[in-house]
C-alpha cells in the first residue's frame, strides 16, 4: 500500500510517520501531484495558521488537486479545517469539500482547547471497534459546527464536529497520531478503508 503524507510546510509530519510505522506501514512525504494521485491513501496534516497554509497550498497547486482525489483522504486538525468551505481564522477560503464553515471558539472558554476530550456519536468504519466517549488529544482555537457530514462529536462549551466525512474524504479535529492506542486504531481503520 502506498501512503502519501502531503508535505506543504504546515504539518505535524514526524508524529504521523512514526504512528504509521508502528502500525506496520511506511509513508512517504510528497508535494508532487503525480505521486499524490497514485497513492492508495492520502493524509493531509496541518498545524499552524489557516491563511498561510492555504497560501502554500495555492502556490503548489495542491488546492486544486486535493478536492479531485478519488482515494481515501484523511485531513487532520488544520488539514480537516482547510477541507471546509471557509474558516474565520484569517477569513480564509477553504477547499470546499465539507459543507461547513469553521468558527472561532467563544470567549466563554480557554482558547486554544488543548488536551484530552471525549468523542461520541461515532459513525462510519473510521471508528470501527472504537468505544463511545473515548478520549482524544486536541489542540485548536477554531471548530467545525455539527453538520450533515459530522461522524464524531465533542463538547467544549458547545457540541462541535470532531470528525467529518463526505464520500472518500475524512477529517479529524483530534490528532489520532497523538492519542495513544485508540488514536492509532482509528488511523489503522483509515488505512483499511
Amino acid at each position: 500500500m502506498k501512503i502519501v503524507i502531503i508535505n506543504y510546510g504546515a504539518g505535524n509530519i514526524q508524529s504521523i510517520m512514526f504512528a504509521i510505522e508502528r502500525l506496520g506501514f511506511e509513508a512517504v512525504l510528497s508535494n508532487n501531484p503525480d505521486e499524490i494521485k497514485l497513492a492508495d491513501k492520502v493524509i493531509f496534516p496541518g498545524v499552524g495558521e489557516a491563511s498561510s497554509a492555504m497560501t502554500k497550498l495555492r502556490e503548489s497547486g495542491l488546492d486544486n488537486l486535493i478536492p479531485q482525489l478519488k482515494q481515501p483522504v484523511l485531513g487532520i486538525c488544520l488539514g480537516m479545517q482547510l477541507m471546509c468551505n471557509k474558516t474565520e481564522e484569517g477569513n480564509t477560503e477553504g477547499l470546499g469539500i465539507f459543507d461547513v464553515d469553521v468558527l472561532k471558539f467563544s470567549n466563554n472558554v480557554k482558547v486554544p482547547q488543548m488536551g484530552w476530550n471525549q468523542i461520541y456519536d461515532l459513525k462510519t468504519d473510521l471508528f470501527k471497534g472504537i468505544s463511545e466517549n473515548e478520549f482524544m488529544y486536541l489542540v485548536h482555537s477554531f471548530y467545525a459546527p455539527n453538520c450533515a457530514e459530522t461522524i464524531a462529536t465533542t463538547n467544549y462549551d458547545i457540541e462541535y464536529a470532531s470528525a467529518l466525512q463526505k464520500d472518500n474524504f475524512y477529517g479529524t479535529q483530534f490528532h489520532p497520531e497523538k492519542s495513544g492506542d485508540v488514536g492509532e486504531k482509528i488511523l489503522g481503520n483509515f488505512l483499511k478503508l
